[in-house]
């Protein structure tokens, strides 16, 4: 997969779900606020996926010493970040998505499919992924939690310390908004997942005691 990002197909906002549940956005802005705000150019916040800004991004000869082998660009399309696959050529995969950092701009659009991008980069064999914005704190480090939600199923919380861990980030309010969101959904989801599971281990015990089986061997099972 290479190129600019085309937005992922839209779910319906919050729908089935129990934002109760999830921590509130002041908790998650208080979680971020803590520690020391500075970091490096980049970072390695997971293994074989890094974190960083324009500088690491537009200079291939730290890539190369680093390298990597794939480019997510949160910062696609703008004046300011010249990446794209033309500048990095056949030894790199790239990615581009057009965020801009504004709370209004809605980033989850492209969680999926940035997601699928760092994802199938990460099961390369030696792939290493670069996944960066302007400064590499906000549009790039949302998809990075997005990724960690959705691929490696983490709370919205736990996703946001582990990143912590190795560099500080600071997504706007409006993307920490869609986080949340995601956060809710992905939860919904696996509520779900568990409960069908749960009829079908039902129904396959229920199927091996025969067809004589009556509603309350039904209800005596579900206790």
């Amino acid at each position: 997969m290479s190129g600019a990002a085309a937005p992922d197909s839209p779910d319906p906002e919050g729908a089935g779900t129990r934002p109760e549940d999830v921590p509130s956005l002041k908790e998650i802005e208080q979680l971020l606020n803590t520690g020391r705000p500075s970091c490096n150019h980049v970072d390695e916040v997971w293994p074989n996926l890094f974190l960083g800004d324009l500088v690491t991004a537009h200079n291939r000869f730290v890539l190369w010493k680093m390298g990597v082998t794939h480019v997510l660009n949160a910062a696609h399309g703008t004046s300011y970040s010249h990446g794209g696959q033309d500048f990095y050529g056949a030894t790199i995969d790239y990615y581009g998505v057009p965020a801009h950092d504004l709370p209004s701009f809605d980033i989850s659009q492209f969680f999926f499919s940035a997601a699928q991008f760092i994802h199938n980069a990460l099961n390369t064999p030696g792939a290493k992924i670069l996944v960066h914005c302007a400064v590499g704190v906000s549009r790039s480090a949302s998809l990075v939690l997005a990724y960690l939600m959705i691929n490696h199923h983490l709370p919205l919380v736990e996703a946001i310390k582990t990143v912590k861990e190795h560099r500080w980030i600071s997504p706007n309010r409006g993307f920490l908004k869609h986080l949340r969101n995601l956060d809710v959904q992905l939860r919904q989801r696996t509520a779900e997942q568990a409960a069908l599971s749960t009829v079908t281990s039902l129904t396959c015990t229920l199927q091996s005691r025969g067809a004589h089986t009556t509603t309350h061997d039904l209800c005596t099972l579900q206790k």
